[in-house]
């Protein structure tokens, strides 16, 4: 069989590849979205360096948690979990620099405080206000001054 064949049948089976990726992505987007209560949210996981270490993703609200799915990943399962009664809004500021062309467009930087440090989230206007509000419905009892 000549070269060129081979180089075909090659490139035919890296687009093959490929489009699987893809239609595994959209599926597992809709599995994970499928209760609800999902929205675009990104991670920044190293802050290290200014407007660097920002991870797109997904967020999803299960119960009293706040899971963070990576956008590109297979894994049906969270990267990153927060406890509503762990997490502290502590403001929200507008991307800068490189961080305008590594988040989603329109999203806005919310700064949070926790018990193992601080964290940073960046999500859409009308999510940081769900956002807001499923922090504030906490159970009764709950002791709004922890720290």
């Amino acid at each position: 069989m000549p070269v060129w064949q081979w180089l075909l049948d090659g490139a035919g089976l890296l687009l093959g590849l490929f489009l699987v990726y893809g239609v595994a992505l959209i599926v597992r987007r809709r599995v994970i979205s499928r209760h609800g209560g999902t929205f675009e949210l990104s991670y920044r996981v190293r802050s290290t360096r200014a407007g660097r270490g920002w991870l797109l993703g997904l967020g999803r609200y299960s119960g009293e948690t706040l899971e963070w799915f990576r956008i590109f990943s297979l894994s049906a399962r969270p990267k990153a979990c927060w406890s509503r009664a762990e997490l502290s809004f502590d403001g929200r500021r507008v991307p800068e620099g490189p961080e305008e062309i590594s988040l989603y467009p329109d999203h806005l930087v919310i700064e949070l405080s926790t018990r193992d440090g601080d964290l940073e989230l960046a999500m859409s206007t009308a999510s940081l206000t769900g956002f807001q509000a499923w922090l504030e419905a906490r159970p009764p009892g709950t002791d709004w001054d922890q720290r």
